[in-house]
């Protein structure tokens, strides 16, 4: 097994730094590893290589000159070891997570990698599964979550799931319900902090005004999103909206002060939630009054 340095959350090809003179050669630098099958993926199916180079750059684009994410207490991630990030998921199509993912890389002092944890229907797109995979995505399932995060992983867990991502827009930054909390679990039994996100800004990209369930059925999605550019303008109703982001990290809960066999126990489990829950709302409130507004905050 290849050494993926893992733990540090560095992939195995710096990031460039200089402008689109240092990007289009590493991106040509890339391209020829392609070609000569000079590059490794781990045992998850993540490409250090491939993500660095050809999915980061242009969510950077994104990031800076169209959502313009203000990234706040980025020193709450710990520089090394693993952790969980337990984030709220908005805005139709889940431009939240890429964006969290460019934050820890870019914004982080060890330049760390966000190891996501995303639904089965992810990975059976065309296309967006394989990308989604080849840039550190694994299925959101107790033992994946457990060993990435035993292996020293940033990992990401968005607990309100398709109910987050496909709620109406009169509905926007009222979290939905978190499940039965198998992600306090796994950190409680890797003993790894847990890390709340609050994210603002994703809810404007694309305004699900309604949802047609036939379509949604016919095409085996969870929702068939209208929005006010989506069918109507058609393919340029896949261009998100610039609405002006914000991503909290919030302050570090500590899960190896629990007993060892507090993963077993519902009710600590359950309250562990619901403290996350509640601190990544009152946030989210907070946030918004401070962005003011949506698009020109």
């Amino acid at each position: 097994m290849p050494d993926f340095g893992v733990g540090t959350g560095t992939p195995s090809q710096e990031q460039p730094a200089g402008g689109w003179q240092d990007t289009l050669a590493g991106l040509l630098a890339a391209t020829r590893r392609r070609l000569t099958g000079d590059y490794e993926v781990d045992d998850f199916g993540y490409d250090p290589d491939f993500h660095e180079n050809f999915v980061l750059p242009p969510l950077r684009l994104l990031f800076e000159r169209w959502f313009r994410v203000q990234v706040q207490g980025i020193e709450n991630l710990p520089a090394e070891g693993g952790a969980l990030v337990v984030a709220n998921h908005s805005g139709t199509v889940p431009m939240d997570a890429a964006m969290l993912t460019v934050a820890m890389r870019d914004h982080h002092p060890q330049q760390r990698v966000l190891r996501t944890l995303a639904a089965n229907l992810v990975f059976d797109l065309p296309v967006f599964g394989p990308l989604a995979r080849k840039s550190g995505a694994t299925l959101a399932c107790h033992p994946d979550a457990e060993r990435l995060l035993g292996r020293g992983e940033l990992v990401a867990v968005f607990p309100e799931g398709f109910k987050g991502i496909g709620k109406p827009y009169q509905q926007r930054y009222r979290l939905q319900r978190f499940g039965r909390g198998g992600f306090v679990s796994a950190a409680l039994q890797q003993r790894v902090p847990i890390i709340p996100v609050s994210i603002v800004g994703a809810e404007e990209t694309y305004p699900l005004i309604a949802s047609v369930p036939q379509l949604a059925r016919l095409f085996g999605l969870p929702y068939f999103p209208i929005t006010p550019t989506f069918p109507l303008l058609g393919p340029l109703g896949a261009v998100p909206l610039p609405s002006k982001w914000i991503i909290e990290f919030g302050e570090p809960i500590p899960t190896d002060t629990y007993p060892q066999d507090a993963a077993e126990d519902p009710m600590v489990v359950f309250n562990l939630t619901d403290r996350i829950r509640e601190s990544i709302q009152q946030t989210l409130y907070r946030l918004l009054a401070q962005r003011g507004h949506p698009f020109f905050g």
